[in-house]
């Protein structure tokens, strides 16, 4: 069973309704930053190209690596797979990424398949692959594959975001954020979604590829 899939922006409205009804925090949170965005993207090797991209950079960063992958026909599984080091590190990727990117290109992922997993079995099947760890494994079931109930709470303004929005002493790691997310299920997408907002109008800046 893969559980509710955010499709419309009716679909976040619900869950945001279900979210405030049941969690002052939230409630607050999504009256301030108001209609969520969707922010769905489309799935297969782009999105997970994008996201070893991301990984410990900028926005800013990344979108310029990815624009010029791009300019250089260099955006897809095939092209990548045979383009020389020396090509990919004049476009800004680092000696790891490149090996994960190729590693990417290389492993005949049945993009398709993953639609009719449970969120666990995308997230495991994603994290064989090196270079995915769970964060981009989680960003990819969130926003390429629309899982409602899954939240990526290795995410640094996540942590943030949750520690300013509960009045935490300090921020969460991972594990506790998991925890304080629970009763959240099955709208974990919804609130992480919610979050983000919520960090980026506090901090005014971006917190998510």
């Amino acid at each position: 069973m893969t559980g509710r899939i955010l499709e419309t922006e009716a679909d976040l409205a619900a869950g945001a309704a279900w979210l405030a009804a049941r969690e002052p925090c939230l409630a607050s949170v999504l009256a301030r930053v108001g209609p969520l965005p969707l922010r769905r993207r489309a799935d297969g090797f782009g999105a997970l190209l994008e996201a070893i991209v991301s990984q410990q950079v900028s926005l800013a960063s990344a979108a310029a690596v990815l624009g010029r992958l791009r300019a250089a026909g260099l955006d897809a599984a095939q092209a990548l797979a045979g383009a020389e080091d020396e090509v990919l590190r004049g476009c800004g990727l680092s000696r790891q990424k490149i090996f994960y990117i190729k590693g990417l290109a290389a492993a005949g992922i049945d993009y398709a398949g993953l639609h009719v997993l449970p969120d666990d079995a995308v997230v495991a099947r994603l994290m064989a692959l090196p270079g995915i760890g769970r964060w981009s494994a989680e960003i990819y079931a969130m926003f390429a594959l629309g899982r409602a109930d899954v939240l990526a709470a290795g995410d640094l303004a996540l942590q943030e975001a949750a520690r300013l929005a509960f009045a935490l002493a300090e921020r969460p790691n991972e594990r506790a954020l998991r925890a304080l997310a629970e009763p959240w299920s099955p709208w974990r997408g919804v609130a992480a979604r919610a979050l983000w907002a919520y960090y980026r109008a506090v901090k005014q800046r971006e917190g998510i590829w």
